[in-house]
């Protein structure tokens, strides 16, 4: 596009300065009302300068104006995708991240199980198997939500026994904020595309299996299939 003396500016994309294609502006100092002095840095890198007056602006065209940055984008949702960056980078700031946003006060052996043992394991491959009221529920749940705010786990299966798939979908929802869903054999039946976990919010990283008893010789669907959770 045309331009005039005035468009000239600090890394405004300028072509007419130099043969072989356009250049940017690097610096532009006035004498003047009519002549302009513009340092400039073409393709190849190579830095130069030229006086322009008025009667060089039909040779120029301006190719891209101003900065290639401006404060003129919506100031909300700046702020919302900072605040999310800030959000991911969380837990190299906090240690402890899943513990002090979760309603939860781990005793000091749920605390050396998930962040001494299991966190340093890469990749992941622990059981545990602690006595019961011993808190595994909440080194769990401590467990994925640590992973989940690192970016390691983006979907989650639960196996457990079915009287037992309300309160862990209860006690992870309530202390942990994990929006479990509870997956049955009603659902796998009634999928469209035959596996479930397509058909889940995406926003949701975790899907809950109930195990039931089932009568002999009746197999229950695998979840998985070809399908890999992570």
């Amino acid at each position: 596009m045309p331009l005039n003396l005035t468009d000239l500016k600090k890394e405004a994309l300028v072509s007419g300065l130099r043969p072989g294609g356009p250049v940017r502006i690097i610096d532009v100092r006035w004498h003047g009302s009519d002549v302009v002095e513009v340092v400039f840095r073409d393709a190849a890198g190579n830095v130069d300068q030229q006086i322009l007056f008025c009667d060089d602006e039909p040779r120029l065209s301006l190719e891209a104006s101003g900065r290639s940055w401006a404060f003129d984008a919506d100031g909300e949702m700046f702020r919302l995708v900072s605040e999310a960056y800030r959000i991911r980078l969380a837990h190299l700031f906090d240690p402890y991240l899943a513990v002090h946003t979760s309603l939860v006060e781990p005793l000091p052996h749920q605390i050396t199980a998930v962040y001494g043992e299991m966190l340093s394991r890469q990749p992941l491959r622990y059981l545990l198997a602690d006595d019961p009221g011993a808190g595994k529920t909440i080194m769990a749940g401590l467990l994925i939500k640590e992973l989940a705010a690192r970016g390691d786990l983006n979907r989650c299966l639960i196996v457990c026994p079915g009287n037992l798939v309300d309160q862990w979908q209860d006690e992870l929802s309530s202390r942990f904020h994990l929006p479990f869903e509870i997956l049955t054999r009603d659902r796998f039946e009634s999928s469209r595309s035959g596996n479930p976990f397509l058909e889940m919010d995406p926003d949701r990283p975790a899907g809950s299996a109930q195990s039931k008893r089932r009568h002999p010789g009746q197999a229950l669907p695998n979840p998985l299939g070809p399908h890999r959770l992570r």
